[in-house]
């Protein structure tokens, strides 16, 4: 295991409506090696999200209205910033962002972290050992990759994957951050067009599947819209 202090890292846990599953996946996370800190962002929820993410243990933010992934991974980033002033860190927290439906499974992200710990990458990037195929998602996926790929010459396997660890000098680096879920397809571009480390892992880590009703596809056209809008401005 790299070397590195015991609380190096902090997870950041963006979440909208997620209050049966938020609880599981706070436990798991702080559960994981080099893990100081949780903060979960509630992004205008209309159930208990943020009540049960207080009771397992998390720092909870709030945004009073629903402002999307990328804003609420900015307070949770601001959030751990704040937290590592109050500590007098001399180096600040590593960013280990992960989905709130991720549940149990939010145990096996710890090699996310590993290769920042180390110092061998600057960003890691997710890849689902196992992955569900959902109708309609792939237009999404094959957008983001083939713009990620045009704009900085790499392909990642999973574009999309909301799960990553940053440095915190990554992450202020890519700021301000991309609008919405065009927030992944950008860092990546924005990331690698400035020469930082980007590298990908595989982890046995699974979220809820969104499936192919009217929700579902109502999400996939925002994401498609965000990720368009993210690559309009870097192609």
């Amino acid at each position: 295991m790299p070397a590195g202090s015991p609380d190096d890292v902090a997870v950041v846990i963006p979440a909208r409506n997620e209050a049966d599953r938020i609880q599981a996946t706070v436990t798991a996370a702080a559960g994981l090696p080099r893990v100081g800190l949780v903060v979960v962002v509630d992004d205008g929820s209309g159930d208990a999200t943020g009540a049960a993410a207080r009771r397992a243990g998390a720092i909870t933010m709030r945004h009073a209205r629903n402002r999307g992934k990328a804003a609420a991974m900015q307070t949770g980033a601001s959030a751990v910033g704040l937290v590592d002033q109050r500590e007098r860190r001399e180096r600040p927290r590593h960013l280990l962002f992960l989905d709130a439906d991720l549940g149990e499974s939010a145990a096996q992200a710890g090699p996310l972290a590993d290769p920042v710990i180390a110092g061998t990458a600057d960003m890691t990037i997710a890849v689902f050992a196992t992955t569900v195929k959902l109708g309609g998602h792939g237009l999404v996926v094959g957008l983001s990759g083939a713009g990620i790929r045009r704009a900085a010459g790499w392909r990642p396997a999973q574009p999309l994957n909301g799960q990553r660890c940053l440095t915190r000098a990554a992450f202020e680096a890519a700021r301000p951050l991309a609008r919405g879920w065009g927030v992944e397809t950008a860092l990546t571009i924005d990331l690698l067009r400035q020469g930082f480390r980007v590298t990908e892992v595989e982890v046995e880590l699974a979220h809820r599947a969104t499936g192919t009703g009217l929700h579902a596809q109502l999400h996939r056209a925002h994401q498609l819209a965000d990720v368009a809008r993210a690559l309009a401005v870097r192609l």
